[in-house]
């Protein structure tokens, strides 16, 4: 009986570091799954509108329509977008960003369509703070707002790449929910 309670004991100590790794392989797995889903969902609107003067009409139905976005992301009842994380991922073209008397940049929304923005909503804190610390490379990117969901914004442009250690100071990501908007032109 005593070797049977030993055996059960090593068992669950077993599962418990188990479901651990298990949590932490899939949280892992969905950073990498998102990563891929923004960079291939940004070099298939590139290549769409390589001989194209402008992004202009572009959009998230057209993302889904003209297959930009990678299958998985799209929804094919209603042809909305979304992330890996169950947000709703939003492509749109844009003026791109003006900066005011005080320095703060937000997005213009003229329609001219020099630069495009991807938005991936609904992200967790550590989600969040991951995917705006990532490398996204300075091939074409401008600006990356952070936002809570719903909530007031974070403007970072002069400071790409991000850090952790500016994400954790400025409190960004710190709602339940965040919002990332990354502007390319």
């Amino acid at each position: 009986m005593v070797e049977m309670l030993g055996v059960l004991a090593i068992i669950g100590v077993l599962s418990v570091g188990g479901i651990s790794g298990y949590s932490k392989a899939m949280a892992k797995f969905k950073l990498t799954k998102a990563q891929d889903q923004i960079t291939m969902l940004l070099m298939n609107i590139r290549t769409a509108y390589a001989t194209s003067p402008s992004y202009a009409g572009l959009n998230s139905k057209i993302a889904a329509d003209y297959n930009l976005a990678p299958n998985e992301m799209v929804n094919s009842s209603d042809h909305k977008l979304f992330g890996t994380f169950g947000g709703e991922v939003y492509v749109a073209a844009t003026g791109g960003l003006k900066t005011d008397t005080q320095g703060t940049s937000q997005l213009t929304t003229a329609t001219t369509g020099n630069y495009f923005y991807i938005t991936m909503t609904a992200l967790g804190k550590e989600a969040c703070r991951s995917l705006a610390t990532s490398d996204w490379g300075a091939d074409g990117l401008v600006g990356m707002i952070v936002s809570k969901s719903g909530g007031n914004k974070t403007y970072l442009t002069a400071d790409l790449p991000v850090t952790l250690s500016k994400v954790t100071s400025d409190k960004i990501c710190s709602g339940e929910t965040s919002d990332i908007t990354w502007i390319y032109y």
